[in-house]
Formats: structure tokens, C-alpha cells, sequence
């Protein structure tokens, strides 16, 4: 059999393996596809590998592709999104010196409320508060300044926002180069073991359905090779949908510890697979059910109001028109596509391409393309409701 090679990029992190996990256990075979991974160090240098063609797909931000679509970043291409890779999947961390002032003022690292974390970690702190993130463009940047922003911190004031690669993020801790940070897992883990920081937050406990990690296309590609694009979805939604069996989460730590990929222990990989961290370095354990999704609550699904509600924070944020915001960003995540590639699969499909962001407190049966589709709980830590038609 004859299989179509697709270079795609990746930045080492937990939430890679879907990319992973599609070449290693045959699921891009069975779409007659060989990914040739390439990893990146930095989410700048992925971005531009597949702006440049490099690869023709990549693991990326979900913001990422709204902001090029508004003129941010200084993209030279535009991109397209034909999944989403990862819901979740971010930790956000003190350093030590912060952690101790935590400690002694009583907080008791509970891992799973935004509000009394939040309070604690602007109680505790010198302002201006340095905070790391992995790129400017990211739903790291996004959660944390929605998080601080709902408690009253004024955000372009009290806090300085800073670009660290995730691999460097335990050695900007290290150094004092930052005070906090948010990341994805395995890094914050990383930062624990090494006695450089403890974990406050899981991002789920901010926004409990965030797009995190999308796979992007060159928005080029994306119309010229229709076909190849399908078989690259049904790959990356099967490959979601054996990461998201529980009994599996050991291999593919395994899989992900290996040199080609993480290089790191499989023990600390497995953490965010799971959802049962150590917090501390004095060994705190706390446990975050639903820590990284890859399948369920039709995860992999682009919903348009995903990039929208992005794209309405970046606009307002750079002063661009947020009607104008709106409408670029809808055509970024490409529901369509999705559709088409998974339809007769038996994959969870919903009935719309744009739903109500914060609006489940529970789990819910919904209305799908054919059968009714299982929605997980899909909240802001505040309450608010994103509603597309009515922003902006």
C-alpha cells in the first residue's frame, strides 16, 4: 500500500499526542497517510515552519490562526483549522518564592478554585506580577488575563506578560526571570519535581472547554488538497478517540517519553494524562478528572464560536473593529471540512457550527447532524455566556 507523506509539526507537550499517537499506532496508515513529525522548539518557529511550508500541518495555538486571520503577529500566511487536537491541558504555577508567601499566608494549593486562587495569588504578590506563557497568541495568555481581569486586576497594569518556550519555563522560574506562569503539561509538572514552583490551577478550572491545541493548515492547502485534508481529520479523530480510552494512557506515555518526542520520564507524562498531580515539591497530591480532553464531548469538533470568542478578546485587546473581528474569525475553524471528512464514521457531529461558549453546567444531549451528541460541561469560572450574534 502506498502511503501519501505529510511533514507536521509539533512543539513537545502532553497534548501532542494526538499527532503522535496517529503515526506510531497506525492510524494515519489506515487513511493510507505517513506523518513525518518535526519538532519545533518554540510555537514562533512551528508557526513559520508551516507559513513557509516546511510542514504542511502542525499542532498548533488555537489562537494562533484567529490572529493572522485579524492582521496579528506578523503571520505571513493565513491558516485554516481543520480540528481541534486538545481541550484543556494547561497548569498554571507560582515559583518558589511565590509559593512560599502562598504557603504562609495559608493557601492550601486546593488545585481545583479559580476565585480563591486568584485571590490568593494577587494577595501574595509583588505587582507588577511577571507571568510566563508560551506565546503572546495563545489560550494561555487568553485564560490568565480573563481569569485575573473577572477578580478585578487591572491587567495592563499589574501584571507583564512574558514569552517563554514551555521547555524553558522550570529555568525562567529558576533564573527569576518570571514569578509565575501558565503552560502545558508536562512543564509545570517539570517545574515541580525540579523544586522550581508549585501548581495553583488546572485552566480547566477557568474556562472547562477551551480549545487549547488545533491542527492548522495552510488555508492554501487546505482548498487544493480537500482529500488529503479528510484523511487527515478521520486519522487525528481516531487516534483522539484511543487516547481517550483510560486503559491506554500508559502506553502512550510511553510512547510520548521516547527520545523522538518528549525525552522525558513517562511517570511525569502520564500526570497530565490522567489528572493526578503531585503539586508541590513537598509532595502534594490533588487530582483534576477531565485535566486533557482528546475525543469526548465531540472535543475535536471546530466550533466557529470557539475562534470567535478568541478573536473578540484579541480585538479588544488591539483596538481593532470587533464586528470585523467577529466575522474574519468564523471562517478560520473549519466546521465544514470536519463535517465532511467524518460524516458516516458513527463521530459525534453537532447540529450547528457555532454554539453558546459557558453556557452547560453539566453535561448535556444535544441535537447532532444525525444521532444526539454528548456536550461536557462548558463553563466560565464566572458564569458569563458567550453568545457569537450578540458580541461585539
Amino acid at each position: 500500500m502506498s502511503l501519501t507523506r505529510i511533514p507536521a509539526g509539533y512543539v513537545p507537550l502532553t497534548d501532542a499526542a494526538p499527532l503522535i499517537a496517529a503515526q506510531e499506532m497506525g492510524f494515519a496508515a489506515e487513511e493510507r497517510l505517513t506523518l513525518d513529525l518535526h519538532r519545533a522548539p518554540s510555537w514562533s518557529s512551528l508557526r513559520d515552519m508551516l507559513a513557509y511550508g516546511q510542514v504542511d500541518a502542525a499542532q498548533m495555538l488555537s489562537p494562533v490562526p484567529v490572529a493572522a486571520a485579524l492582521g496579528l503577529g506578523g503571520a505571513s500566511a493565513q491558516f485554516s483549522v481543520l480540528s481541534v487536537l486538545s481541550v484543556n491541558g494547561t497548569v498554571i504555577g507560582a515559583g518558589s518564592r511565590l509559593a512560599g508567601r502562598l504557603t504562609a499566608a495559608g493557601h492550601r494549593f486546593s488545585f481545583d478554585d479559580a476565585v480563591s486562587a486568584g485571590q490568593a495569588l494577587m494577595a501574595a504578590s509583588d505587582r507588577p506580577l511577571r507571568i510566563g506563557v508560551p506565546f503572546p497568541f495563545s489560550m494561555h495568555a487568553e485564560l490568565l488575563t480573563y481569569w485575573l481581569e473577572g477578580l478585578g486586576l487591572d491587567t495592563a497594569q499589574d501584571i507583564v506578560v512574558r514569552t517563554v518556550p514551555p521547555p524553558l519555563m522550570a529555568r525562567a522560574i529558576r533564573s527569576g526571570d518570571i514569578d509565575a506562569f501558565c503552560v502545558g503539561e508536562p512543564w509545570g509538572s517539570i517545574a515541580v519535581e525540579q523544586g522550581d514552583g508549585a501548581l495553583l490551577l488546572p485552566g480547566r478550572a477557568i474556562w472547562s472547554f477551551a480549545p487549547e491545541k488545533v491542527l492548522a493548515v495552510r488555508s492554501g492547502w487546505a482548498e487544493t488538497e480537500p482529500a488529503l485534508s479528510r484523511r487527515l481529520i478521520r486519522a487525528l479523530w481516531r487516534a483522539g478517540r484511543w487516547l481517550a480510552d483510560p486503559s491506554c494512557r500508559g502506553l502512550a506515555a510511553e510512547i510520548l517519553s521516547s527520545r523522538r518526542y518528549l525525552d522525558l520520564p513517562a511517570e511525569i507524562i502520564e500526570r497530565g494524562l490522567s489528572g493526578k498531580f503531585t503539586v508541590t515539591p513537598q509532595g502534594l497530591q490533588r487530582e483534576a478528572p477531565g485535566f486533557v480532553g482528546f475525543h469526548d464531548g465531540a472535543a475535536g469538533y471546530p466550533w466557529r464560536s470557539q475562534a470567535q470568542w478568541t478573536a473578540l478578546r484579541l480585538a479588544k485587546r488591539n483596538g481593532l473593529d470587533q464586528q470585523a473581528a467577529l466575522q474574519k474569525a468564523k471562517h478560520v475553524f473549519r466546521s465544514d471540512l470536519y463535517r465532511t471528512a467524518l460524516s458516516g464514521t458513527g463521530a459525534e457531529l453537532p447540529g450547528t457550527s457555532s454554539g453558546l461558549g459557558g453556557a452547560l453546567e453539566a453535561g448535556t444531549l444535544a441535537a447532532g447532524e444525525s444521532d444526539p451528541v454528548n456536550l461536557l460541561p462548558n463553563r466560565f469560572f464566572d458564569g458569563r455566556v458567550f453568545d457569537p450574534l450578540a458580541a461585539g
